[in-house]
């Protein structure tokens, strides 16, 4: 760090040195030092207004489309996650619910919703009492499911599109957590009840970050690709039967 900082104030010295030998060298040959101050003085006027147009207008909006460029990257795999394991798992999860009827109902968007009808789906997801019935049958369903995507779960950890994607990267922890807790037990059928309701909080904790995520991207895709919010809306998880067929 004290080497970059050496290199930055040498080449500042450089560059001030070769402005002022310019200088130096036109008053030689013109003999016009009126003419230098004048310009001089004009170019650091103009300095603040350069900050103004680069600094508060051009990196702003250099800024937001960088934003919004990567928002689309971020958007690209977290609907990645859901086509190949997260509409999967809600669906598995909703079965555990013993009160999902309620969020069935409610979490069914169509082309109507507006802004405010997926908060009011979110807000709904804060207030459910999660009570879940694990069972070791649909557990190994579950084991199944994440031994099968156990590299797509790494490469979303460890690409950096989704770093400045907290919750997202929550839930990935959350789902990759739960995958290594079923792999170490070797036969889920004899273990205690004990284990099923540790087994049934990691479920738990996956299924309420899933449901927050799966709105939001709901919420993008109804807004930005409707074509693909319709697909999305055919095969719900929360729907009684899941069909890509239109009807």
């Amino acid at each position: 760090m004290k080497r970059i900082f050496n290199w930055r104030v040498g080449m500042a010295l450089a560059l001030i040195a070769l402005s002022a030998a310019l200088y130096y060298t036109h008053f030689r040959i013109f003999h016009d030092a009126h003419h230098i101050f004048i310009y001089l003085l004009g170019d650091i006027a103009f300095v603040p207004v350069e900050v103004l147009l680069v600094t508060l207008i051009i990196h702003h909006l250099l800024e937001k489309r960088e934003k919004r460029h990567l928002l689309n990257k971020m958007n690209m795999l977290i609907g990645t996650f859901f086509s190949d394991v997260g509409t999967d798992l809600l669906r598995i999860f909703s079965g555990f619910d013993r009160d999902s009827e309620a969020l069935k109902k409610a979490l069914r968007p169509d082309s109507e919703w507006t802004h405010g009808d997926f908060d009011s789906a979110k807000k709904l997801v804060s207030q459910h009492g999660f009570s879940l019935s694990v069972n070791a049958g649909e557990l190994v369903e579950v084991r199944d499911l994440l031994s099968g995507k156990r590299n797509l779960l790494m490469n979303l950890l460890a690409n950096p599109n989704l770093l400045e994607h907290d919750s997202f990267t929550d839930l990935l922890w959350a789902v990759f957590h739960l995958a290594e807790e079923l792999q170490h037990r070797d036969d889920l059928a004899e273990v205690p009840e004990t284990d099923l309701e540790h087994l049934a909080g990691d479920v738990e904790r996956a299924y309420g970050q899933l449901l927050y995520e799966w709105i939001d991207y709901m919420r993008h895709l109804s807004k930005s690709y409707p074509y693909l919010f319709s697909l999305a809306m055919r095969t719900n998880p929360f729907k009684g039967r899941m069909t890509a067929e239109v009807h």
